[in-house]
Protein backbone atom coordinates (compact mmCIF):
# COMPACT_ATOMS: atom_id res chain seq x y z
CA UNK A 1 0.00 0.00 0.00
CA UNK A 2 1.64 3.62 -0.76
CA UNK A 3 0.00 6.91 1.26
CA UNK A 4 1.34 9.99 0.38
CA UNK A 5 1.02 13.66 1.09
CA UNK A 6 1.99 17.17 -0.29
CA UNK A 7 2.43 20.04 1.73
CA UNK A 8 4.68 23.73 1.20
CA UNK A 9 8.07 23.10 2.81
CA UNK A 10 9.20 26.47 2.29
CA UNK A 11 8.12 29.80 0.00
CA UNK A 12 10.18 27.72 -3.04
CA UNK A 13 9.73 24.07 -2.11
CA UNK A 14 7.29 21.06 -1.85
CA UNK A 15 7.47 18.26 0.69
CA UNK A 16 6.24 15.33 -0.66
CA UNK A 17 5.59 12.50 2.04
CA UNK A 18 5.14 8.84 0.03
CA UNK A 19 4.62 6.02 2.54
CA UNK A 20 5.05 2.24 1.20
CA UNK A 21 3.85 0.05 3.74
CA UNK A 22 5.01 -3.78 3.19
CA UNK A 23 2.34 -6.40 4.17
CA UNK A 24 3.23 -8.42 6.96
CA UNK A 25 3.12 -12.18 4.97
CA UNK A 26 4.61 -11.23 2.01
CA UNK A 27 8.89 -11.52 1.81
CA UNK A 28 9.27 -9.29 -1.18
CA UNK A 29 7.32 -6.47 -1.78
CA UNK A 30 7.07 -4.55 -5.22
CA UNK A 31 5.77 -0.72 -5.43
CA UNK A 32 5.61 1.72 -8.64
CA UNK A 33 5.67 5.12 -8.11
CA UNK A 34 5.42 7.58 -10.42
CA UNK A 35 4.55 12.01 -10.04
CA UNK A 36 3.49 13.98 -13.78
CA UNK A 37 4.40 17.44 -13.85
CA UNK A 38 2.30 19.55 -16.23
CA UNK A 39 4.87 22.72 -16.64
CA UNK A 40 3.18 25.59 -18.68
CA UNK A 41 4.91 26.45 -21.93
CA UNK A 42 5.44 30.00 -20.79
CA UNK A 43 7.95 29.43 -18.06
CA UNK A 44 10.12 27.97 -21.08
CA UNK A 45 10.91 24.34 -19.18
CA UNK A 46 11.90 21.70 -21.42
CA UNK A 47 14.69 19.10 -22.26
CA UNK A 48 16.79 21.62 -23.81
CA UNK A 49 16.64 24.32 -21.04
CA UNK A 50 16.26 21.67 -17.95
CA UNK A 51 18.49 18.72 -17.41
CA UNK A 52 18.25 15.77 -16.00
CA UNK A 53 21.16 16.70 -13.86
CA UNK A 54 19.36 20.33 -12.50
CA UNK A 55 16.09 18.45 -12.16
CA UNK A 56 17.93 15.63 -9.29
CA UNK A 57 19.52 18.78 -8.09
CA UNK A 58 15.72 20.47 -7.34
CA UNK A 59 14.48 16.74 -5.86
CA UNK A 60 15.98 15.88 -2.51
CA UNK A 61 15.04 12.77 -1.33
CA UNK A 62 15.44 10.90 2.50
CA UNK A 63 14.04 7.46 2.94
CA UNK A 64 13.49 6.78 6.72
CA UNK A 65 11.48 3.40 8.36
CA UNK A 66 8.08 4.68 9.07
CA UNK A 67 7.32 5.12 13.12
CA UNK A 68 6.10 2.40 15.07
CA UNK A 69 3.00 3.11 15.94
CA UNK A 70 2.06 3.71 19.56
CA UNK A 71 -1.12 5.23 20.93
CA UNK A 72 -0.20 8.04 23.89
CA UNK A 73 -2.12 5.91 26.50
CA UNK A 74 0.05 2.91 25.59
CA UNK A 75 3.46 5.11 25.70
CA UNK A 76 2.72 6.31 29.29
CA UNK A 77 1.68 2.77 31.05
CA UNK A 78 5.38 1.84 32.11
CA UNK A 79 5.22 -1.91 31.40
CA UNK A 80 4.76 -2.01 27.78
CA UNK A 81 7.33 -0.75 25.10
CA UNK A 82 9.02 1.54 24.46
CA UNK A 83 9.44 2.38 28.43
CA UNK A 84 9.95 -0.64 28.88
CA UNK A 85 12.46 -1.59 25.78
CA UNK A 86 14.28 1.59 27.13
CA UNK A 87 14.46 1.32 30.64
CA UNK A 88 16.06 -2.01 29.85
CA UNK A 89 18.40 -0.86 27.82
CA UNK A 90 19.45 1.63 30.94
CA UNK A 91 19.65 -1.17 33.29
CA UNK A 92 22.04 -3.00 30.79
CA UNK A 93 24.14 -0.22 30.18
CA UNK A 94 24.87 0.86 34.22
CA UNK A 95 25.55 -3.29 34.46
CA UNK A 96 27.89 -3.54 31.69
CA UNK A 97 29.03 -0.28 29.99
CA UNK A 98 30.17 -2.28 26.88
CA UNK A 99 29.79 -0.59 23.08
CA UNK A 100 26.62 -2.98 22.38
CA UNK A 101 25.28 -1.57 25.78
CA UNK A 102 25.92 1.99 24.82
CA UNK A 103 24.75 1.88 21.38
CA UNK A 104 21.35 -0.13 22.30
CA UNK A 105 20.81 2.41 25.21
CA UNK A 106 20.88 5.52 22.04
CA UNK A 107 19.24 3.55 19.66
CA UNK A 108 16.46 2.43 22.60
CA UNK A 109 16.28 6.58 23.77
CA UNK A 110 16.15 7.70 20.46
CA UNK A 111 13.34 5.61 19.31
CA UNK A 112 11.60 6.30 22.53
CA UNK A 113 11.68 10.12 21.39
CA UNK A 114 10.18 9.46 17.63
CA UNK A 115 7.46 7.04 18.60
CA UNK A 116 6.38 9.80 21.29
CA UNK A 117 6.54 12.63 18.53
CA UNK A 118 4.34 10.23 16.05
CA UNK A 119 1.46 9.48 19.21
CA UNK A 120 1.67 13.44 20.20
CA UNK A 121 1.08 14.27 16.72
CA UNK A 122 -1.76 11.35 15.72
CA UNK A 123 -3.74 12.20 19.52
CA UNK A 124 -4.10 15.97 18.83
CA UNK A 125 -5.10 15.41 15.35
CA UNK A 126 -7.53 12.52 16.54
CA UNK A 127 -9.24 14.78 19.43
CA UNK A 128 -9.71 17.90 17.09
CA UNK A 129 -11.24 15.60 14.12
CA UNK A 130 -14.99 15.04 14.10
CA UNK A 131 -14.16 11.17 14.50
CA UNK A 132 -13.55 11.91 18.54
CA UNK A 133 -17.68 13.24 19.10
CA UNK A 134 -18.81 14.62 21.99
CA UNK A 135 -15.88 13.30 24.34
CA UNK A 136 -12.94 16.13 23.58
CA UNK A 137 -13.80 17.19 27.25
CA UNK A 138 -12.29 13.24 28.21
CA UNK A 139 -9.87 12.92 25.74
CA UNK A 140 -8.06 16.15 26.73
CA UNK A 141 -8.30 15.25 30.28
CA UNK A 142 -6.91 11.65 29.29
CA UNK A 143 -4.01 13.74 26.85
CA UNK A 144 -2.88 15.85 30.09
CA UNK A 145 -2.69 12.85 32.71
CA UNK A 146 -0.89 10.68 29.89
CA UNK A 147 1.83 13.58 29.44
CA UNK A 148 2.45 14.08 32.73
CA UNK A 149 2.93 10.00 33.03
CA UNK A 150 5.40 10.20 30.46
CA UNK A 151 7.52 13.28 31.35
CA UNK A 152 7.82 11.78 35.01
CA UNK A 153 8.35 8.12 33.87
CA UNK A 154 11.08 9.77 31.26
CA UNK A 155 12.66 11.85 33.79
CA UNK A 156 12.66 9.18 36.88
CA UNK A 157 15.20 7.30 34.96
CA UNK A 158 17.66 9.79 34.57
CA UNK A 159 18.69 9.21 38.57
CA UNK A 160 19.75 5.69 37.50
CA UNK A 161 22.36 6.85 35.13
CA UNK A 162 24.16 8.34 37.43
CA UNK A 163 26.88 5.12 38.33
CA UNK A 164 31.05 5.23 37.40
CA UNK A 165 30.30 3.28 33.97
CA UNK A 166 28.21 5.64 32.69
CA UNK A 167 29.92 8.87 30.67
CA UNK A 168 29.01 12.09 31.19
CA UNK A 169 28.33 11.69 27.17
CA UNK A 170 25.96 9.20 27.45
CA UNK A 171 24.44 11.79 30.53
CA UNK A 172 23.96 14.49 27.52
CA UNK A 173 22.13 12.20 25.32
CA UNK A 174 19.40 11.48 27.92
CA UNK A 175 19.43 15.61 28.52
CA UNK A 176 19.11 15.92 24.75
CA UNK A 177 16.03 13.63 24.97
CA UNK A 178 14.74 15.61 27.89
CA UNK A 179 14.89 18.64 26.06
CA UNK A 180 13.42 17.55 22.72
CA UNK A 181 10.70 16.01 24.53
CA UNK A 182 9.52 19.55 26.74
CA UNK A 183 9.58 20.90 23.40
CA UNK A 184 7.41 18.01 21.70
CA UNK A 185 4.93 18.68 24.84
CA UNK A 186 4.86 22.15 24.11
CA UNK A 187 4.31 22.31 20.77
CA UNK A 188 1.85 20.12 19.95
CA UNK A 189 -0.06 21.16 23.26
CA UNK A 190 -0.14 24.61 21.17
CA UNK A 191 -1.13 22.89 18.26
CA UNK A 192 -4.53 21.29 20.03
CA UNK A 193 -4.86 25.19 21.90
CA UNK A 194 -4.54 26.57 18.17
CA UNK A 195 -7.38 24.07 16.86
CA UNK A 196 -9.54 24.53 19.31
CA UNK A 197 -9.88 28.00 19.07
CA UNK A 198 -10.33 28.35 15.17
CA UNK A 199 -12.86 25.48 15.18
CA UNK A 200 -14.11 24.57 18.72
CA UNK A 201 -14.86 28.00 20.29
CA UNK A 202 -16.92 26.52 23.36
CA UNK A 203 -14.21 23.26 24.04
CA UNK A 204 -11.03 26.04 24.00
CA UNK A 205 -12.66 27.89 26.65
CA UNK A 206 -13.31 25.47 29.02
CA UNK A 207 -10.24 23.71 28.46
CA UNK A 208 -8.03 26.65 27.82
CA UNK A 209 -6.25 26.74 31.25
CA UNK A 210 -5.58 23.31 31.68
CA UNK A 211 -3.60 23.16 28.56
CA UNK A 212 -1.94 26.18 29.31
CA UNK A 213 -0.60 24.64 32.38
CA UNK A 214 0.94 21.97 30.60
CA UNK A 215 2.87 24.14 28.53
CA UNK A 216 3.63 26.61 31.49
CA UNK A 217 4.92 23.45 33.77
CA UNK A 218 7.18 22.81 30.70
CA UNK A 219 8.50 26.12 30.12
CA UNK A 220 9.37 26.36 33.93
CA UNK A 221 11.00 23.09 34.12
CA UNK A 222 13.34 24.18 30.66
CA UNK A 223 14.48 27.39 32.50
CA UNK A 224 14.89 25.33 35.62
CA UNK A 225 17.41 23.24 33.81
CA UNK A 226 18.52 25.71 31.72
CA UNK A 227 17.69 25.06 28.39
CA UNK A 228 16.36 27.25 25.72
CA UNK A 229 12.58 29.02 25.93
CA UNK A 230 10.99 31.27 23.44
CA UNK A 231 12.20 35.28 23.97
CA UNK A 232 9.46 37.39 23.21
CA UNK A 233 11.83 40.56 23.21
CA UNK A 234 15.22 39.25 21.90
CA UNK A 235 15.06 38.25 18.36
CA UNK A 236 18.90 36.50 18.93
CA UNK A 237 17.94 34.28 21.35
CA UNK A 238 15.34 32.91 19.14
CA UNK A 239 17.71 32.45 16.55
CA UNK A 240 20.05 30.29 18.72
CA UNK A 241 16.74 28.79 20.00
CA UNK A 242 15.67 27.70 16.58
CA UNK A 243 19.12 26.15 15.45
CA UNK A 244 18.64 24.36 18.77
CA UNK A 245 15.51 23.08 17.89
CA UNK A 246 16.77 21.71 14.67
CA UNK A 247 19.65 19.98 16.10
CA UNK A 248 17.87 18.13 18.78
CA UNK A 249 15.32 16.71 15.70
CA UNK A 250 18.04 15.63 13.84
CA UNK A 251 19.59 13.66 16.63
CA UNK A 252 16.52 12.39 18.24
CA UNK A 253 15.15 10.88 14.67
CA UNK A 254 18.17 9.71 13.33
CA UNK A 255 18.01 6.58 14.19
CA UNK A 256 14.58 6.16 11.54
CA UNK A 257 16.80 7.61 8.52
CA UNK A 258 18.15 4.52 6.35
CA UNK A 259 21.74 4.19 4.93
CA UNK A 260 21.39 4.30 1.56
CA UNK A 261 23.95 4.14 -1.32
CA UNK A 262 23.27 5.86 -4.85
CA UNK A 263 24.57 4.93 -7.78
CA UNK A 264 24.01 4.56 -11.64
CA UNK A 265 21.37 1.64 -13.01
CA UNK A 266 22.73 -0.78 -15.44
CA UNK A 267 26.29 0.19 -15.08
CA UNK A 268 27.79 -2.89 -16.83
CA UNK A 269 25.15 -3.11 -19.60
CA UNK A 270 25.81 0.40 -20.47
CA UNK A 271 29.70 -0.28 -20.93
CA UNK A 272 28.63 -3.09 -22.92
CA UNK A 273 26.69 -1.62 -25.42
CA UNK A 274 28.99 1.22 -25.93
CA UNK A 275 31.93 -0.96 -26.08
CA UNK A 276 29.74 -2.86 -29.05
CA UNK A 277 29.65 0.69 -30.85
CA UNK A 278 33.27 0.83 -30.69
CA UNK A 279 33.29 -2.73 -32.05
CA UNK A 280 31.11 -2.05 -34.97
CA UNK A 281 33.15 1.42 -36.25
CA UNK A 282 36.03 -0.43 -35.98
CA UNK A 283 34.79 -3.31 -38.05
CA UNK A 284 33.35 -0.80 -40.81
CA UNK A 285 37.03 0.76 -40.48
CA UNK A 286 38.74 -2.55 -40.92
CA UNK A 287 36.53 -3.51 -43.93
CA UNK A 288 37.66 -0.50 -45.68
CA UNK A 289 40.80 -0.61 -45.05
CA UNK A 290 41.40 -4.14 -46.43
CA UNK A 291 39.36 -3.73 -49.17
CA UNK A 292 41.23 -1.38 -50.67
CA UNK A 293 44.76 -2.72 -49.73
CA UNK A 294 43.68 -5.65 -51.58
CA UNK A 295 42.68 -3.49 -54.47
CA UNK A 296 45.08 -1.08 -55.01
CA UNK A 297 47.92 -2.07 -52.52
CA UNK A 298 49.59 -0.80 -49.53
CA UNK A 299 51.82 1.85 -50.11
CA UNK A 300 49.37 4.19 -52.59
CA UNK A 301 47.28 6.94 -52.75
CA UNK A 302 43.78 5.56 -53.04
CA UNK A 303 44.98 3.36 -49.57
CA UNK A 304 45.73 6.72 -47.98
CA UNK A 305 42.37 8.73 -48.68
CA UNK A 306 40.64 5.53 -47.81
CA UNK A 307 42.23 5.20 -44.63
CA UNK A 308 41.68 9.18 -43.66
CA UNK A 309 38.09 8.38 -44.57
CA UNK A 310 37.30 5.27 -42.44
CA UNK A 311 39.03 6.86 -39.72
CA UNK A 312 36.75 9.95 -40.23
CA UNK A 313 33.43 8.12 -40.56
CA UNK A 314 34.35 5.42 -38.20
CA UNK A 315 34.21 7.79 -35.26
CA UNK A 316 30.89 8.86 -36.65
CA UNK A 317 29.44 5.67 -36.86
CA UNK A 318 30.79 5.07 -33.17
CA UNK A 319 28.91 8.15 -31.70
CA UNK A 320 25.71 7.35 -33.58
CA UNK A 321 25.63 3.64 -32.74
CA UNK A 322 26.52 5.26 -28.70
CA UNK A 323 23.39 7.46 -29.08
CA UNK A 324 21.30 4.74 -30.27
CA UNK A 325 22.10 2.31 -27.88
CA UNK A 326 21.93 4.78 -24.92
CA UNK A 327 18.66 5.78 -25.83
CA UNK A 328 16.89 1.78 -26.34
CA UNK A 329 18.96 1.81 -22.90
CA UNK A 330 17.29 4.75 -20.87
CA UNK A 331 13.84 3.08 -21.99
CA UNK A 332 14.93 -0.35 -20.62
CA UNK A 333 16.91 1.47 -17.35
CA UNK A 334 16.47 3.90 -14.60
CA UNK A 335 19.03 6.74 -14.09
CA UNK A 336 19.86 5.68 -10.81
CA UNK A 337 19.46 2.21 -8.48
CA UNK A 338 19.53 3.19 -4.53
CA UNK A 339 20.69 0.32 -2.27
CA UNK A 340 18.80 0.79 1.32
CA UNK A 341 20.11 -0.61 4.67
CA UNK A 342 19.94 -0.37 8.16
CA UNK A 343 21.85 -1.80 11.01
CA UNK A 344 24.62 -2.50 7.38
CA UNK A 345 21.21 -5.24 6.33
CA UNK A 346 20.48 -4.60 2.93
CA UNK A 347 16.20 -4.17 3.03
CA UNK A 348 15.58 -2.99 -0.18
CA UNK A 349 16.37 -0.75 -3.03
CA UNK A 350 14.83 2.47 -4.97
CA UNK A 351 15.01 3.05 -8.56
CA UNK A 352 14.10 6.52 -10.06
CA UNK A 353 14.19 7.84 -13.27
CA UNK A 354 13.22 11.38 -14.61
CA UNK A 355 12.32 12.11 -18.86
CA UNK A 356 10.22 14.95 -20.50
CA UNK A 357 7.06 13.20 -22.45
CA UNK A 358 5.27 14.32 -25.15
CA UNK A 359 1.50 15.05 -24.80
CA UNK A 360 1.13 11.86 -27.29
CA UNK A 361 2.84 9.53 -24.28
CA UNK A 362 1.30 10.71 -21.96
CA UNK A 363 -1.55 7.97 -20.58
CA UNK A 364 -5.36 8.79 -21.14
CA UNK A 365 -6.15 7.98 -17.68
CA UNK A 366 -3.17 10.70 -16.57
CA UNK A 367 -4.85 13.21 -19.26
CA UNK A 368 -8.19 12.62 -17.94
CA UNK A 369 -7.10 13.70 -14.32
CA UNK A 370 -5.27 16.31 -15.37
CA UNK A 371 -8.70 17.81 -16.39
CA UNK A 372 -7.70 20.86 -18.62
CA UNK A 373 -10.22 23.47 -19.17
CA UNK A 374 -11.42 24.65 -22.44
CA UNK A 375 -9.38 27.35 -23.29
CA UNK A 376 -6.23 25.14 -22.05
CA UNK A 377 -6.94 22.61 -24.14
CA UNK A 378 -7.28 24.61 -27.08
CA UNK A 379 -4.40 26.21 -26.11
CA UNK A 380 -2.32 23.03 -25.90
CA UNK A 381 -2.83 22.17 -29.74
CA UNK A 382 -0.37 25.17 -29.59
CA UNK A 383 1.96 23.35 -26.66
CA UNK A 384 0.45 25.08 -23.51
CA UNK A 385 2.46 22.93 -21.39
CA UNK A 386 5.49 20.63 -20.90
CA UNK A 387 5.35 17.31 -18.86
CA UNK A 388 8.13 15.36 -16.47
CA UNK A 389 7.71 12.00 -15.66
CA UNK A 390 9.57 10.98 -12.35
CA UNK A 391 9.55 7.31 -12.01
CA UNK A 392 10.12 5.22 -8.75
CA UNK A 393 9.89 1.58 -7.96
CA UNK A 394 10.83 0.11 -4.62
CA UNK A 395 11.51 -3.19 -3.42
CA UNK A 396 11.43 -4.06 0.47
CA UNK A 397 12.38 -7.13 2.05
CA UNK A 398 9.63 -7.84 4.66
CA UNK A 399 11.75 -10.28 6.40
CA UNK A 400 15.07 -8.09 6.67
CA UNK A 401 13.14 -5.22 8.05
CA UNK A 402 11.47 -7.25 11.14
CA UNK A 403 14.98 -8.92 12.10
CA UNK A 404 16.80 -5.58 12.75
CA UNK A 405 14.09 -4.02 15.06
CA UNK A 406 12.15 -4.95 17.84
CA UNK A 407 9.86 -2.38 17.41
CA UNK A 408 6.46 -3.39 14.31
CA UNK A 409 7.96 -1.35 11.49
CA UNK A 410 5.41 -1.05 9.14
CA UNK A 411 7.60 -0.21 5.65
CA UNK A 412 9.32 3.16 4.84
CA UNK A 413 8.74 6.66 4.10
CA UNK A 414 10.26 8.69 1.53
CA UNK A 415 10.08 12.38 1.77
CA UNK A 416 10.94 14.47 -1.42
CA UNK A 417 11.36 18.33 -1.68
CA UNK A 418 11.39 19.75 -5.09
CA UNK A 419 12.40 23.00 -5.31
CA UNK A 420 10.69 25.27 -8.13
CA UNK A 421 13.14 27.91 -8.50
CA UNK A 422 13.83 26.98 -11.89
CA UNK A 423 10.46 27.36 -12.79
CA UNK A 424 10.04 30.46 -11.87
CA UNK A 425 13.50 32.51 -14.08
CA UNK A 426 11.20 33.67 -16.36
CA UNK A 427 7.95 34.51 -14.87
CA UNK A 428 6.31 37.88 -15.35
CA UNK A 429 6.33 40.13 -11.78
CA UNK A 430 3.55 39.10 -9.68
CA UNK A 431 2.50 42.87 -9.52
CA UNK A 432 -0.40 43.01 -11.98
CA UNK A 433 -2.48 46.50 -12.61
CA UNK A 434 -5.59 46.17 -13.12
CA UNK A 435 -8.37 49.52 -13.80
CA UNK A 436 -11.48 50.63 -13.27
CA UNK A 437 -13.92 53.50 -12.98
CA UNK A 438 -13.70 55.91 -10.61
CA UNK A 439 -16.25 58.97 -10.68
CA UNK A 440 -13.64 61.55 -9.96
CA UNK A 441 -10.17 60.78 -11.15
CA UNK A 442 -11.75 58.84 -14.27
CA UNK A 443 -9.99 55.95 -13.26
CA UNK A 444 -8.33 53.96 -10.40
CA UNK A 445 -5.72 51.31 -10.36
CA UNK A 446 -5.94 48.23 -8.64
CA UNK A 447 -3.08 46.01 -7.71
CA UNK A 448 -3.86 42.62 -9.17
CA UNK A 449 -1.28 39.67 -8.71
CA UNK A 450 -0.12 37.46 -11.85
CA UNK A 451 -0.08 33.03 -10.89
CA UNK A 452 0.86 30.26 -12.41
CA UNK A 453 -0.19 26.91 -12.02
CA UNK A 454 1.69 23.37 -11.77
CA UNK A 455 -0.38 20.44 -11.77
CA UNK A 456 1.43 17.31 -10.82
CA UNK A 457 -0.29 14.00 -10.87
CA UNK A 458 0.75 11.21 -8.22
CA UNK A 459 -0.16 7.93 -9.54
CA UNK A 460 0.88 4.63 -7.25
CA UNK A 461 0.40 1.14 -7.83
CA UNK A 462 -1.66 -0.65 -4.67
CA UNK A 463 -1.25 -4.26 -5.77
CA UNK A 464 -2.65 -4.52 -9.91
CA UNK A 465 -4.67 -1.17 -8.84
CA UNK A 466 -3.23 2.54 -9.90
CA UNK A 467 -4.34 5.22 -7.97
CA UNK A 468 -4.53 8.69 -9.07
CA UNK A 469 -4.38 11.91 -6.82
CA UNK A 470 -3.82 15.65 -8.58
CA UNK A 471 -2.48 18.64 -6.76
CA UNK A 472 -2.46 22.00 -8.48
CA UNK A 473 0.71 24.31 -6.67
CA UNK A 474 -0.75 28.12 -7.30
CA UNK A 475 2.97 30.09 -7.34
CA UNK A 476 4.33 32.99 -9.03
CA UNK A 477 7.78 35.30 -7.98
CA UNK A 478 6.99 35.55 -5.20
CA UNK A 479 6.60 31.69 -4.32
CA UNK A 480 4.24 29.19 -3.46
CA UNK A 481 1.25 30.35 -2.80
CA UNK A 482 -1.26 27.58 -2.28
CA UNK A 483 -1.74 23.87 -3.11
CA UNK A 484 -4.88 22.58 -3.96
CA UNK A 485 -5.65 19.21 -4.00
CA UNK A 486 -8.49 17.44 -6.28
CA UNK A 487 -9.70 14.10 -5.23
Amino acid sequence: MIDENVKIHDFFSLEMKVGFVAREKQKINDFAFNMWIFIPNSLDINRFTYTKEEFYKDLTSHIRLITPTYLLKNIADQQLPPFIFLQNSINDLVSYSDKASRNNYEYQLKMFLSIVKSSLREEVSHIVSGKSGNNKDLLIQSYQSDVEKITTRYRSLFPRLHAPSVSNELLEYFQFGDEFLSNLIEFHTFRLIQALKEGQSEIFERTKDALLAIVNKEIAYKKEKGYLVVDEGVNRNNQELVYHLGMLKKYAESNLYLDVKKGKDGVWVEQILFSLAAGLSMIFATVIAFSFQLKFGTFTMPMFVALIVSYMLKDRIKELSRYYFAHKFNKRYFDHKIKISTHKSEIGWVKESMDFISEQNVPADILKKRDRSSILEANNRAGSERVIRYQTMMQLNRENIDANSEYPAAGVNEIFKLNISHFIQKMDNAEFPLYCPDHDAGYKIVHGEKIYYLNLILQAKNREQWDLKRYRIVFNRNGIQNIETFS
